[in-house]
């Protein structure tokens, strides 16, 4: 089966459609999807729904697919750094289901695992609660989050071999491999592919069993918030 791509057009064909769910990997601009964001972008297709920890900055990230309008409900857990977004949510332009950080990772983890549901302790007596079912453990209260099943994953990777093994560097590896388990079909861009039998199997992070598809590509690699000090101060 082919799994290598010459490109992100590419690797998306044939996979998008309208108001499709798409679950992202990716925490602010770290190890976020770039390349298949923007191929998103070209291929016009709209009402779409992410899950997606937040939605990157303004002009990059998910932020290109709310200029061009694209994205209909973000399931997420921040929404600051990108100022169209926080218009769109405030302006009732955009349906927005708020989800604590660990609660969405489980939502992703539960839904690649096949489990349609879990009951957590996070949200109990906040808004976050409001109309779940509530279950009492040991005479505590828990709330039920269902698993997130999407119809398309698209992760960023480090190394990948020509079977989908992939490996991520360091704190890009956040919200990935969740988001990657849970799609009906995974897409992963990365920065290098390696032979077959190159990655050291206990180095894996996310077994090529989970991804469809891999594109390779350059990458920005943004800086979300450049903090410095003076030299002299250092």
């Amino acid at each position: 089966m082919k799994k290598v791509y010459a490109n992100a057009t590419a690797a998306l064909d044939g996979v998008l459609s309208d108001g499709m769910l798409i679950a992202a990997g990716g925490f602010g601009l770290c190890g976020i999807p770039e390349l298949l964001l923007e191929a998103i972008r070209e291929s016009s297709v709209k009402d779409l729904t992410f899950a997606s920890n937040n939605a990157g900055v303004d002009d990059f990230g998910i932020g290109i697919l709310l200029q061009t309008k694209q994205v209909k409900k973000m399931i997420s857990s921040y929404v600051g750094e990108n100022a169209e977004f926080m218009r769109q949510y405030l302006s009732g332009e955009l349906e927005l289901e708020f989800n604590p950080q660990g609660t969405l990772a489980e939502r992703m983890r539960a839904g690649g695992a096949g489990i349609p549901g879990f009951y957590t302790k996070t949200g109990v007596g906040t808004v976050i609660a409001d109309g779940k079912e509530h279950k009492d453990f040991n005479g505590e209260a828990f709330i039920l989050e269902e698993g997130i099943f999407a119809d398309l994953a698209i992760v960023k990777a480090w190394k990948a071999d020509d079977t989908g093994n992939l490996m991520f560097r360091k704190t890009a590896r956040n919200f990935n491999v969740p988001a990657a388990t849970c799609g009906k079909i995974c897409v992963a861009e990365v920065e290098e592919i390696v032979p077959r039998g190159a990655l050291d199997p206990d180095c894996i992070h996310l077994p090529g069993i989970y991804v469809h598809r891999i594109v390779q590509g350059k990458h920005e690699k943004r800086i979300e918030q450049r903090t410095t000090r003076k030299k002299e101060e250092a």
